[in-house]
């Protein structure tokens, strides 16, 4: 399958939530829309800056928890859904977009946020363009989701407790998303001439 390889997806702790969230009715559909609501509780928590920063961070983890935990419940559990790939994908577009729109506008600068968001909307694009061609999906970075999102947690928390560098972030995150993009492409376009 073509899955991001994670290492945190073979921890006892994430394997015991899993297997509890398995044994109840929640389905891994739903886990991936909480991660929706995670990610706008971290664009707003972006948007509203000083010590919102704080809960930003945390929001964007329990996001990020939340798309470990569907696939884990969904294939590991055998609570897959026909409809699960749509649930899969579709989710974390539109919480790229919440999270890291949220940020653009929160320090004035909307235009940076959406192509920010845009070039993060790229990178999973290209991935996903390539898997359709029948070639393995490729998370190569330097910003793929894990990255972005680490690199935002982190911004978040220095700027909640230190000097408020979220535009040289935002900065850094449109060029590594571009640059992800661009790698991905080349990878892509070489691999369809061999014929890999």
């Amino acid at each position: 399958m073509n899955r991001r390889p994670l290492k945190s997806r073979a921890s006892s702790w994430t394997k015991a939530l899993a297997a509890w969230l398995v044994s109840t009715a929640v389905t891994p559909n739903q886990i991936s829309i909480a991660s929706m609501v995670f990610a706008a509780l971290a664009g707003g928590a972006f948007f509203l800056g000083g010590l919102w920063l704080i809960a930003a961070a945390l929001f964007i983890q329990l996001r990020l928890l939340c798309n470990l935990l569907d696939g884990m419940v969904a294939v590991e559990g055998g609570k897959s859904t026909p409809d699960g790939p749509f649930w899969n994908e579709a989710p974390d577009r539109i919480s790229d977009i919440l999270i890291i729109t949220g940020l653009g506008y929160g320090i004035g600068l909307p235009e940076l946020g959406w192509a920010a968001a845009a070039m993060a909307i790229l990178t999973a694009y290209i991935r996903e363009l390539g898997s359709s061609t029948g070639q393995a999906a490729d998370f190569c970075g330097p910003m793929a989701k894990p990255q972005r999102m680490a690199w935002l947690t982190g911004a978040a928390l220095l700027a909640a407790i230190g000097p408020n560098l979220l535009d040289i972030a935002l900065w850094v995150l449109l060029i590594g998303t571009g640059i992800t993009a661009l790698r991905r492409s080349f990878r892509l376009v070489r691999a369809l001439k061999n014929g890999a």
